[in-house]
């Protein structure tokens, strides 16, 4: 009986019709369900201070020199890493800096969180015609500020977000915690779907000058610069016709289990009680390893398969064939995966190894070297001043593909790839569209 059944259905007639129907429906559940997965950056702004907050080089070492707080010995050694740093005349300091002696209360700080994230909100909001309301996601990231109420909940204050707001305040994650935050947006949106993501990216500069002896701690009063960034972010689909950018790949890297790595940043007392935030001589070793910790997961995801292989290879023989005079390894060309390269303003020497190591050209590297020279290390938000950069130099073009690196302590290394998918306008205004014209400079070479 059970043959004649068999037999029975392999002789019925097969219909094609609900066949293809079945897999042309579960090709669009797949389809549609990756599309939701994804995260557009419908726009940024960065903070651009008034005029009258520039720290020229010579103020700056004025100021070192009449406050009372170092002797000549330690003035002058800021004064020369000043020299070497690849910072401008243009780089600005929030108002409190700029007292004798600097103003490191709680107030001023409280006052420069407020100056810069209230100002780029606001200009982001109001440029796209978002109500507050509409806001499902606040993330701020400020490494070494830390106030209670948290910084989001005074932009929540400020602008009138909705109760029912998924709000988070990161804090110590260095400068790559800009990165980290949009992967923190990232996963959200894997659970929030048809939603809009708000990031703040800053460093409050004001609390955090050093006044000790240990030279180490005192590099960071010379590099680090005000400023801020902030990023509209959606996973809705209709929001693509408007976004940006597509985010592509974002790897982290954190390099923490290792003591050298840990140590490399570190904010800790000195000898006498002070706090500072100390950078060890390790510091670029540290971040090349990051660096090609990082690479190596990120190369497979964006280089094409040939450079792969020649990688792979170079791998390969010389596990197998070491010799003395052996050459080193192979470095991908990245150029081949990338058109723009975003480094993390952290100093000309960070800038300097990163180019070197991914052995790039010195126009891969404009676009940071520039950053620095106008606006500083300004932590976090450096790579959105340089992607800012790059918008309002007219280089970026639909279908461009940017790589942002960032560093910060832990140690950590942070990538975001980035996809332009729309026709951006060079006359945009920006933070750099009132300078731009002046832009590339010959930065001097101080040994």
């Amino acid at each position: 009986m059970g043959a004649e059944i068999l037999a029975h259905f392999l002789e019925a007639p097969f219909s094609f019709a609900p066949f293809f129907l079945v897999i042309t429906l579960m090709l669009a559940i797949i389809y549609f369900a990756l599309r939701s997965n994804c995260v557009y950056l419908i726009d940024f702004t960065c903070y651009l201070p008034a005029d009258n907050l520039r720290v020229p080089f010579s103020n700056f070492v004025e100021h070192l020199h009449t406050s009372g707080t170092f002797s000549t010995d330690y003035s002058d050694f800021q004064e020369r890493v000043l020299e070497r740093s690849g910072i401008g005349d243009e780089a600005y300091m929030p108002i409190a800096v700029h007292e004798l002696p600097p103003n490191s209360s709680f107030k001023p700080a409280r006052e420069e969180v407020e100056q810069v994230l209230f100002t780029i909100v606001e200009d982001l909001l109001s440029k796209h015609n978002i109500s507050p309301k509409s806001i499902d996601i606040l993330i701020s990231n400020c490494s070494l500020f830390c106030p209670t109420p948290s910084i989001t909940a005074m932009i929540t204050n400020k602008f009138g977000f909705r109760s029912n707001i998924k709000s988070i305040s990161l804090s110590g994650m260095g400068c790559s915690a800009g990165l980290l935050s949009i992967s923190l947006a990232k996963e959200l949106f894997k659970v929030h779907k048809n939603s809009l993501a708000l990031v703040l990216s800053m460093e409050a500069v004001t609390p955090n000058g050093y006044v000790g002896k240990t030279k180490s701690m005192l590099v960071t009063n010379t590099i680090f610069r005000m400023g801020g960034a902030a990023i509209l972010l959606s996973n809705k689909k209709q929001d693509r016709r408007r976004a940006k950018y597509k985010l592509q790949h974002l790897v982290r890297t954190h390099m923490g289990s290792d003591d050298r790595s840990y140590t490399s940043v570190i904010q800790q007392d000195d000898e006498e009680g002070f706090i500072g935030v100390s950078l060890s001589r390790a510091l670029l070793h540290v971040a090349g390893n990051a660096l090609r910790t990082n690479i190596s997961e990120l190369g497979p995801l964006v280089l094409p398969y040939y450079e792969q292989l020649q990688y792979g290879w170079a791998i390969i023989r010389r596990k197998l064939w070491v010799t003395a005079g052996q050459k080193e390894i192979y470095v991908p060309n990245f150029k081949k995966a990338f058109k723009h390269f975003c480094i993390h303003a952290g100093g000309r020497a960070i800038i300097d190894a990163v180019e070197s190591n991914l052995k790039l050209q010195k126009e891969d590297g404009e676009a940071s070297r520039m950053t620095l020279y106008r606006f500083g290390n300004t932590s976090s938000s450096s790579v959105w001043y340089e992607l800012c950069y790059l918008e309002a130099k007219g280089k970026v073009k639909k279908g461009d593909k940017i790589w942002q690196i960032a560093f910060g302590s832990g140690f950590k290394c942070n990538s975001a790839v980035w996809r332009s998918i729309s026709v951006l306008d060079p006359k945009e205004r920006n933070a750099w569209s009132d300078r731009i014209h002046l832009y590339p400079v010959q930065i001097p070479n101080v040994p």
